[in-house]
């Protein structure tokens, strides 16, 4: 048998036992670990262990293999440049251990300045490999990838939506990575980090872009419209209860089907986006997506229903981003209060829009889609305000008993069918066919519709998108087109912030809510909003976790303070006495400074050299050519504005001259 060393674990390969400390030797050129006994000649004395060489760096031809197995001068080069790499005292064990390394892989100067020349290429280049940049810090710990509808625990850990429900499913409330206890009301109703979501998207779609060719997602909150929703001073109430609508910007008529085109938008030229948010539903209708601003459903029962909005009005109502369980309307006595017809008190029926929403089920149409900040329930909500989330199609409809028990309620599936990538996912493409999720309370259904034909809405295979199969119904209501003139006066400057390159953008992704900045020393709050840890601290200054309270020189027990998160309701007064930092996004954040910074100092250094190059040809032609005469000599005193400079008189001109010119 060959003489071997031992493995990783420290265990001899030649007789599998693990060797005690004080029975194993270190080669001094390659560090390989090796069994004393196992050796067919070992050290003599304790002194020659010191810079002992195992058999493999030493040359030692092996006794028990034959002659004819051993080469001749075999890694006698190898061996030597080891050697030498020992021998060098300017080097410290550090460099050695990696030229070493270095010479062991093969690796050769040549190489090493190869890939510094092209890792300078690289940093002076502008395409960067974002998603590695991501990938390194925010990966999911569960699944090992950029998370998926990311979540952020208050210790500043990111998670994927469906890896942290199943951990919390399993009962855990600690974070899987810290173990730092997670919040009740988090567990029970996580929040996604929107910034994460948007910025991930931004460095998918760089890095498909490629050549300049990829699309651009633009998420546009309508704050400069024209005009706003007005009341008068017939109101009988505050606010908005009875205020009117605003101009409609698009040209769409109220019983139009499917998504908003750009020729539709003869404000912006760019139809109504996905991901597009307004401050109230009634800002929501100037732009089309959903029309009433108070019924949840826009249809005709003899027609077909054109959109839906999804506020949390019915307890039955189930939100799973992609598909969702819809609540029709009706079945509750509306002439009390709002606590009181908030219960059913009779069975729905399909009729009026619910009605609309069946014939757009047995038809195939594609219905809006819009979610309001007011659905608590759901973590595809937005934040606040309300927004567009694309086209669905009604797969199934059916009655059933609600969940008060008592009366039934008809139920609609919506499955996805938009050719733009959802809000609150990463994806580079839309929407793709995708099987029917299994709904349990099917078994308990009545009045079970299922489309039998094909739907007019549906996907070309050829194509790749999601198209009209069917010709779209014919609008039964005239559109009034805007005239020149008045288009010209209701356009107004919508101007994007477009920035010089990805990474600038994604770090204002990474702005903090209340200084606008790119943040410093993150924390991210239970309800998903990143702010810097100074700024939230400023917020939230000289407030304390409880207040003393007394009356009449009594002592009343102490009240907790209710601290508010600055971009939403949510009591933030538990996260606010120990705010974590949220270490993975801030090494991204650094590490995107850094690549702006090299760029810049890049460009300076370009820069620098193109004046300098332009100051040495400027002095060469400044230079005289006969030799013969004196270089007159340039004074600051003598220059003029259309010459570069003027000769000193008293170097070239004699004085006698001079005296007699002047007379």
């Amino acid at each position: 048998m060959a003489q071997l060393p031992c493995d990783n674990d420290g265990a001899c390969l030649r007789c599998k036992a693990k060797p005690p400390q004080e029975e194993t030797l270190t080669c001094g050129t390659c560090g390989t670990p090796w069994h004393a006994a196992c050796l067919s000649s070992p050290p003599e004395t304790l002194a020659s262990t010191l810079q002992w060489h195992c058999p493999d760096c030493s040359g030692e031809i092996d006794p028990l293999l034959p002659v004819s197995g051993v080469e001749s001068g075999g890694g006698s080069d190898l061996v030597a440049a080891i050697r030498a790499i020992e021998a060098d005292e300017s080097l410290t064990e550090a460099d050695k251990a990696k030229k070493r390394q270095e010479l062991l892989s093969g690796k050769s100067a040549a190489d090493e300045d190869d890939d510094e020349e092209e890792g300078k290429k690289s940093a002076g280049g502008l395409d960067v490999d974002l998603l590695k940049a991501l990938g390194e810090n925010l990966n999911c710990s569960f699944c090992i990838q950029l998370p998926e509808r990311p979540v952020t625990t208050p210790c500043g850990h990111n998670f994927c939506l469906k890896c942290f429900e199943k951990w919390i499913g399993q009962g855990k409330r600690t974070c899987a990575k810290c173990r730092s206890p997670i919040p009740p009301k988090m567990a029970s109703n996580p929040r996604i980090n929107s910034s994460l979501v948007s910025a991930i998207r931004l460095a998918r779609v760089s890095k498909s872009a490629g050549a300049g060719t990829g699309k651009v997602f633009h998420f546009i909150s309508n704050q400069d419209r024209p005009d706003k929703a007005f009341t008068t001073e017939r109101a009988k109430k505050t606010g908005k209860a009875n205020a009117a609508s605003g101009r409609i910007y698009v040209t769409i008529p109220p019983d139009h089907f499917g998504p908003i085109p750009a020729e539709n938008d003869p404000v912006r030229n760019q139809g109504v986006l996905v991901g597009e948010s307004w401050e109230d539903r009634l800002e929501c209708r100037q732009w089309g997506a959903h029309f009433p601003h108070v019924a949840g459903i826009a249809g005709q029962s003899n027609y077909g229903a054109q959109s839906v909005a999804l506020s949390g009005g019915y307890e039955d109502d189930e939100d799973h981003g992609e598909w969702f369980l819809y609540t029709g309307s009706g079945g509750r006595d509306l002439s009390g209060n709002k606590r009181t017809n908030k219960d059913q008190s009779f069975d729905q029926k399909f009729e009026k829009s619910n009605e609309a929403l069946r014939v757009s089920c047995k038809m195939g149409y594609p219905v809006r889609v819009v979610r309001s900040h007011k659905e608590k329930r759901s973590a595809y909500a937005p934040e606040a305000g309300v927004r567009y989330d694309g086209v669905y199609r009604i797969e199934k409809c059916w009655r059933k008993v609600g969940i008060q028990g008592s009366f039934k309620v008809c139920r609609y599936l919506f499955v996805r069918c938009d050719n733009e990538p959802a809000p609150w996912t990463s994806d580079e493409h839309g929407d793709r066919p995708r099987p029917l999720p299994n709904i349990p309370e099917l078994k308990m259904a009545t009045e079970l519709f299922d489309r039998k034909e094909s739907p007019s809405w549906n996907f070309d295979e050829g194509e790749g998108c999601w198209k009209w199969m069917k010709p779209p119904p014919a609008s039964l209501k005239a559109v009034n087109v805007l005239d020149p003139e008045e288009r010209k006066t209701m356009k107004r400057a919508i101007k994007a912030a477009h920035s010089n390159s990805v990474r600038e953008k994604l770090l204002k992704e990474f702005s903090c809510k209340i200084c606008r900045q790119v943040m410093s020393l993150p924390v991210t709050t239970p309800c998903a909003h990143n702010f810097c840890k100074a700024c939230l601290e400023d917020k939230f200054a000289g407030q304390t976790l409880v207040r003393e309270r007394s009356r009449g020189g009594r002592t009343l027990r102490a009240q907790k303070n209710v601290m508010n998160c600055p971009c939403c309701p949510t009591d933030i007064s538990d996260f606010l006495q120990n705010p974590q930092v949220n270490r993975e996004v801030m090494e991204v954040i650094e590490k995107l400074k850094n690549k702006e910074e090299d760029k810049a100092e890049s460009e300076e250094v370009e820069d620098a050299s193109v004046e300098e190059k332009a100051e040495s040809e400027s002095e060469e032609n400044c230079e005289t050519t006969d030799p013969e005469e004196e270089t007159p000599v340039v004074t600051e005193e003598a220059e003029q504005p259309r010459k570069r400079a003027k000769l000193d008189i008293d170097t070239v001109v004699p004085a006698t001259m001079l005296e007699s010119g002047m007379k």
